[in-house]
């Protein structure tokens, strides 16, 4: 733990709020939205500002302290919160502003997707934030940032036009196209491995009322849906975003959903679902106009904070009828009402036709994304959901790529952290190397530098 002394010279440098273990604050500090992580950090330093954040940095490394750095705290594997180390604490940072005239957004990290949301629609503005209100656009950003926008204008990290980033070694830089040009490329998909990022600037653009919501189909139905979906799906303009798998509804039961997102002209969006709504005879169409933070808002219900959270997830080779066949085997089946598996994003347009190696993202060639994202309420039932969530995920292996979304994966290691960054991996280390060479920031899907790398070669 951070001894006493090391804690008051946090409280005399950091303007914010210094929380330690039996201080009213520090167990709600601690508490991440996933229930599966219970870990206590020596000391939560909850920054109000940049100076805070270097005080915190400058401080964490004289002392030699693990760092953990907390936006909206959705990380899955829980890397937003460390054992016995120090947090640093961003979620008070909420400065966030519109410059309507040139369609851009400054925000800090503190910032949650519906705050980003309801900020930017005052203007009738908008860009990719992801699709559940409670996250925080730090994370979300810089592991790639998929969005009900994507198809027609890219992830959110293709809509970063430059950042504010804390270094390890306690220096603030500027990153854009023109300036610290590499960080600028590391940062978009590079997650928490490079320094604090304070700010990032956001390019906006027009988004008014949009087509969408969600049409609920029988659970026994799921191959018909997966196969009609598929075909559908190939056929979208950059217009539409379609998402769907199996889940309960509430008062309901079983069913398989499909949601979709039209961000064109709300007669053409309309038109072009009507198919999607009589292949066949939904239990429920919820299919309908509304604003944008309407349907950002519509995950919200089924993802509250406290529930165990447990998920595998990689990209699809292919769409295959064999795939689709295994799907259905465990259509319905999760031992947890709340577990939404398996589940499919269907990736398109402008979000892929960026090459692998413009961002530090690489997966921009692959349609599908599947996952099974298991959730429950009770401890005693945590072997059986992650033992379940695992079957689904092997029996689909065969199916599956090694790359996958890294906001997706639950799980950690240097194989997946490869397997996520895939063909930028090397570049990544390069970065790693310049930016953060003791690997200070450790606590993410973690690109760790050439010499912890040639240790463990040695080791072995």
């Amino acid at each position: 733990m951070i001894s006493e002394p090391v804690v008051q010279k946090l409280r005399s440098s950091v303007r914010g709020p210094v929380l330690c273990a039996g201080e009213e604050g520090y167990d709600a500090a601690r508490t991440l939205p996933n229930a599966m992580i219970d870990r206590k950090p020596g000391a939560i330093a909850k920054c109000s500002g940049v100076a805070d954040v270097l005080a915190c940095v400058h401080i964490a490394r004289e002392h030699d302290l693990l760092v953990a750095v907390r936006g909206g705290g959705h990380s899955l594997p829980g890397k937003s919160v460390c054992e016995g180390g120090l947090v640093i604490d961003v979620s008070m940072m909420k400065g966030i502003r519109v410059d309507p005239i040139r369609r851009t957004v400054r925000a800090q990290m503190g910032v949650k997707l519906g705050e980003f949301d309801r900020e930017t629609q005052a203007f009738g503005l908008a860009t990719t934030q992801g699709v559940v209100p409670t996250v925080g656009i730090a994370g979300l950003t810089l592991g790639g940032g998929w969005g009900q926008l994507h198809g027609k204008y890219g992830l959110a990290i293709d809509n970063v036009i430059s950042a504010d980033v804390v270094t390890a070694d306690g220096r603030t830089l500027s990153v854009s196209a023109n300036e610290n040009t590499d960080l600028f490329w590391g940062i978009r998909g590079g997650s928490g491995n490079f320094g604090v990022v304070t700010s990032l600037e956001f390019q906006l653009h027009e988004v008014g009322a949009v087509f969408g919501g969600a049409v609920f189909y029988p659970a026994t139905k799921a191959k018909e849906i997966l196969k009609y979906w598929r075909e559908f799906a190939a056929e979208s303009p950059d217009e539409l975003v379609t998402q769907g798998g199996s889940f309960h509804l509430p008062d309901v039961g079983p069913v398989f959903g499909i949601a979709v997102c039209y961000c064109g002209a709300l007669a053409a969006g309309e038109e072009l679902l009507k198919p999607l709504r009589r292949f066949v005879s939904p239990i429920a169409d919820a299919l309908s106009p509304m604003n944008y933070v309407q349907i950002q808002s519509m995950f919200e219900p089924f993802f509250p904070p406290g529930r165990y959270v447990y998920t595998k997830s990689n990209f699809m080779r292919e769409l295959t009828d064999e795939a689709i066949e295994t799907m259905a085997q465990f259509v319905a089946k999760s031992p947890s009402p709340y577990t939404f598996a398996p589940f499919l994003e269907h990736w398109n347009g402008a979000a892929t036709r960026v090459a692998p190696t413009d961002t530090a993202f690489p997966h921009r060639q692959h349609s599908w994304d599947f996952m099974a994202w298991s959730m429950w309420t009770n401890p005693a039932d945590t072997e059986k959901n992650v033992q379940w969530t695992r079957e689904c995920w092997g029996a689909m292996k065969p199916h599956l790529v090694e790359g996958s979304y890294g906001n997706y994966v639950a799980d950690e290691g240097e194989t997946i952290a490869r397997a996520a960054y895939g063909v930028n991996y090397d570049r990544l280390v390069t970065l790693k190397n310049k930016y953060d060479p003791t690997n200070f920031f450790q606590l993410n899907h973690n690109i760790k530098p050439s010499w912890v790398s040639q240790a463990a070669t040695i080791q072995r």
